[in-house]
């Protein structure tokens, strides 16, 4: 079993020719209202794939909650770990041009109300390996890291939204998956100084802390280093409508398929693809493959 401890959003999305200027007022060509948060996007990419998965997160007392948990509730995943929080539940306005490029703001509402305790030790017990985020609060991340490893959890972090992340932090986690912007947050808050070549950066990171490091690199494709191997596969050429929440089934089915055991390089390809396909289709939940999909659409690459 999956644990994916993040957020859960509501997202009003807005399609229009360009994104908007400072002061600038945009017509929209329309809009889609549909379930996201980085944590539950990745829960429901995990689940696409096929894993058992359990989401704790919170949402609160009001109307967005309901539609905010419908995608996951439908694609199986365990929501008993859902808090119901007094407040907001969390929800993003993402704005989407015509290549598919967007600006979002979230309001995290009750996301930041999340507190490790929330995540029982039988939970953890039964858990493969605990995926987390950073809409959420950040020392409650770090906390929750130092009991999943005590239970020996494979212990997974999208550094994203970017912060700096304590190097003691660092120490602790098995896989760290970061954007370029990311990288550069996370990189500074382990004191490592930036240059022209984010793999030089990616490799320090891998070495220091001896972890794998998983960097995004969009249309360019994807690195990972370990302490023993640097790895790198192209990006899946697709007609991109939406890239709102590639980054989050990316982690997702990565997770997944290091929970289920494969070599890091069937993992990056499987997530590499399924970041690929959730771009050909319009909001975050709702674009995201299943597995079958990720399957044939490997062999349609033979770059993996």
């Amino acid at each position: 079993m999956l644990l994916v401890f993040g957020s859960i959003n509501l997202d009003l999305a807005f399609q229009a020719g360009h994104l908007p200027l400072a002061g600038e007022t945009v017509l929209g060509n329309g809009y889609l209202l549909s379930p996201g948060g980085k944590g539950a996007n990745q829960a429901h990419a995990a689940r696409r794939f096929g894993l058992p998965v359990r989401m704790v997160g919170a949402v609160g007392h009001d109307a967005f909650a309901a539609p905010a948990l419908a995608s996951l509730e439908a694609a199986g995943v365990d929501l008993t770990g859902i808090q119901r929080l007094a407040g907001q539940t969390g929800c993003a306005a993402i704005m989407v041009d015509a290549r598919g490029e967007n600006q979002i703001v979230v309001a995290p509402g009750v996301n930041l109300a999340l507190r490790h305790s929330h995540v029982a030790d039988p939970t953890l017990a039964d858990a493969r390996a605990v995926l987390l985020q950073m809409e959420t609060d950040p020392a409650e991340n770090q906390a929750l890291v130092a009991r999943a490893k005590r239970h020996g959890c494979l212990a997974v972090l999208n550094n994203a939204p970017a912060q700096r992340t304590p190097p003691e932090l660092l120490q602790a986690l098995d896989v760290l998956i970061v954007n370029e912007s990311e990288l550069a947050q996370t990189a500074l808050g382990a004191g490592i100084a930036p240059g022209p070549e984010p793999a030089l950066r990616v490799q320090e990171l891998a070495r220091r802390f001896s972890l794998t490091v998983v960097l995004t690199l969009g249309s360019q494709g994807v690195l990972a280093c370990t302490a023993e191997q640097t790895l790198r596969l192209p990006a899946t050429k697709v007609e991109v409508v939406d890239t709102t929440g590639a980054g989050d089934t990316f982690a997702g089915v990565f997770t997944a398929a290091l929970v289920e055991q494969q070599p890091l390089r069937d993992a990056l390809a499987r997530a590499s693809v399924a970041a690929g396909l959730a771009c050909t289709q319009r909001g975050a939940q709702l674009a995201q493959p299943g597995r079958d999909d990720i399957e044939a659409a490997l062999k349609r690459y033979p770059a993996f």
